[in-house]
């Protein structure tokens, strides 16, 4: 069986979801922020980064959030979870990883300026700035999947679960939604789907 580690509304969320849609079996490990579990050297064990996601296999632990959404999508394959056709799984994994290396780290300079800066002053500029930084990803987002349904267009993937935690994000970290038809519709469309229900549920999370 599969082990996820995660933490509530964390990115782990994305693979949570996955893992969801997939019908997969697997067991829920919550890594506990506040008092710093992730630092632990049982957890560093896992995942040396302190982070989650972490996966545990069969075949050994993964982690990165686009590694996983995507060995989520093969392993399972009967989900139809990623387009088998090489152009579009490639287009699929160019949101994913976009998502990843623009519109994660820039959100992270919201509340982890930490990570960059130790001046106080560059940290409160750096929270300041970050939610217009993320609008200006959020715009290219919304420009490429139109109307969709779906990032894909009419097909349903992993991306969708990872582009679902950034504009579940986005309000509460001082980027409002109503700039963004799109998106907000395709997060309406995410929290209408089951396995969304299930996930958002069994780490305690709300729709937003």
């Amino acid at each position: 069986m599969l082990k996820l580690f995660y933490s509530p509304g964390a990115v782990s969320l994305a693979a949570h979801i996955a893992l969801e849609e997939a019908g997969a079996p697997y067991e829920l490990v919550r890594v506990d922020f506040r008092s710093r579990q992730q630092r632990s050297p049982d957890y560093l064990a896992i995942n040396p980064q302190g982070r989650v996601p972490a996966l545990v296999t069969g075949e050994g632990i993964l982690t990165e959030t686009p590694a996983i959404l995507v060995y989520v999508a093969q392993a399972f394959r009967q989900a139809d979870l990623a387009p088998e056709d090489p152009w579009h799984f490639a287009r699929m994994l160019s949101v994913i990883s976009y998502v990843a290396s623009t519109v994660h780290v820039d959100n992270a300079h919201i509340n982890r300026g930490y990570r960059w800066a130790d001046d106080p002053a560059a940290i409160a500029d750096m929270r300041r700035k970050a939610p217009a930084v993320m609008a200006a990803d959020l715009r290219l987002l919304e420009d490429r999947i139109g109307h969709g349904p779906w990032v894909l267009g009419e097909q349903h993937s992993v991306a969708d679960a990872h582009l679902f935690v950034m504009t579940w994000w986005a309000e509460p970290d001082g980027v409002p939604l109503m700039d963004f038809p799109n998106l907000r519709a395709h997060l309406d469309r995410m929290q209408a789907r089951p396995a969304v229900m299930r996930a958002l549920a069994q780490e305690g999370l709300a729709a937003r």
